[in-house]
C-alpha cells in the first residue's frame, strides 16, 4: 500500500515533469505551434496531479494498530459525529477496550464533518439472538475525544454488564 512518504516523492517528480509542460508550453506560444493550446490543457491535468499527489502526502493512508484489538465492521458512519462498529459477541473487555481505541485512531480525524458542540462517538455493538427469531442489539461500549488539554487523547466506556450479558450466550 502506498505510504505518504511514496505520494510526496511521486509528488516531486510530477512537479518537475511540470515544469517542463510549463516551458514547452512557453515555447510553443513563442513558436506559434499547432498544438499550443494542447499544451495548455496537459499543463493544467499536470498541475491538478501534482498537487493531487501532494495532498495525499498529508493523510496516512495505513490503517493504526493496537496490540490486542480485534477485526470490526463499521456498519453505520453518518460522516459527522456517529459511527457504529459491530464486534463479536465473544469479545472480552481488555479486546474490546484495545479494539475501541484502534477504531478511534483510525475513523476519529479532523476531517469529520459535524455541528458545532458535537461530540463524534464510535459505538461498538453486537448482536444477541434470542429464541423465537428477536435479536437484540446490544451496545457493549463507546469511545470519545477527550478534550485538548486531557493526558488521554480517547475516552473509552464500557458496559460491562451488557458485555457479560453478550458473553453468557
Amino acid at each position: 500500500m502506498p505510504t505518504p512518504e511514496t505520494f510526496l516523492d511521486a509528488a516531486k517528480w510530477m512537479a518537475i515533469a511540470t515544469v517542463a509542460i510549463v516551458l514547452l508550453s512557453s515555447i510553443a506560444f513563442l513558436a506559434n505551434w499547432g498544438i499550443r493550446f494542447r499544451l495548455v490543457g496537459a499543463t493544467g491535468f499536470s498541475i491538478v496531479l501534482t498537487a493531487g499527489l501532494f495532498g495525499l502526502s498529508f493523510e496516512p493512508l495505513t490503517p493504526v494498530t493496537v496490540e490486542g484489538a480485534i477485526p470490526y465492521i463499521t456498519v453505520f458512519d453518518s460522516g459527522a459525529s456517529q459511527i457504529v462498529i459491530r464486534v463479536p459477541q465473544t469479545i472480552t473487555e481488555n479486546e474490546l477496550e484495545a479494539t475501541l481505541q484502534q477504531s478511534a485512531q483510525n475513523l476519529l480525524r479532523a476531517s469529520r464533518l459535524g455541528r458545532p458542540g458535537q461530540t463524534p462517538t464510535i459505538r461498538a455493538r453486537t448482536i444477541l439472538h434470542q429464541p423465537g427469531g428477536v435479536s437484540d442489539l446490544l451496545y457493549l461500549g463507546q469511545v470519545q475525544p477527550t478534550p485538548k488539554d486531557s493526558a488521554e487523547p480517547y475516552r473509552v466506556e464500557i458496559d460491562t454488564a451488557l458485555l457479560k450479558r453478550a458473553n453468557a450466550a
